[in-house]
């Protein structure tokens, strides 16, 4: 088993009505029953940007996209299992009509709006990425 050397943080995002909404995904009760976007471990053997495409696949059954962004976000933080964690953000526009279909990590998926998902979200680093990618999708 190959070792993780950082994060990756995928929040994908589809535009309904000119408006960009947002995918949370609620992770099942035993990983702490909070929202939260797409997050996993990148390995030694993979770039930082297969790791995302990789947990975006695993996470949701996304396959298709129709644009990925790469360096929205740069943040660490320490957790007790793993020490100090660099997670690096990226984004994905998906197409309207897109399904998702969730792991066994999560219980629940919801697309919402830019305030919705800032309120739900546990975590400020992830909010804190959320208003970067919402930064640059609205330039």
């Amino acid at each position: 088993m190959s070792k993780r050397i950082a994060q990756v943080e995928i929040i994908v995002y589809k535009i309904k009505n000119n408006q960009p909404l947002f995918l949370l995904l609620k992770r099942i009760e035993s990983r702490g029953e909070f929202w939260q976007p797409i997050t996993g471990g990148a390995n030694d053997d993979e770039t930082l940007e297969d790791a995302a495409k990789r947990e975006l696949m695993e996470e949701t059954q996304i396959k298709n996209y129709l644009n990925f962004i790469n360096k929205v976000h740069y943040f660490e933080f320490d957790i007790e299992i793993h020490g100090r964690i660099k997670e690096y953000v990226f984004a994905v526009e998906v197409n309207k009509k897109t399904e998702v279909v969730l792991s066994d990590e999560h219980e629940e998926k919801k697309w919402c709006d830019f305030e919705e998902a800032l309120r739900l979200l546990k975590y400020e680093n992830n909010r804190e990425s959320f208003r970067k990618v919402f930064k640059i999708i609205n330039k």
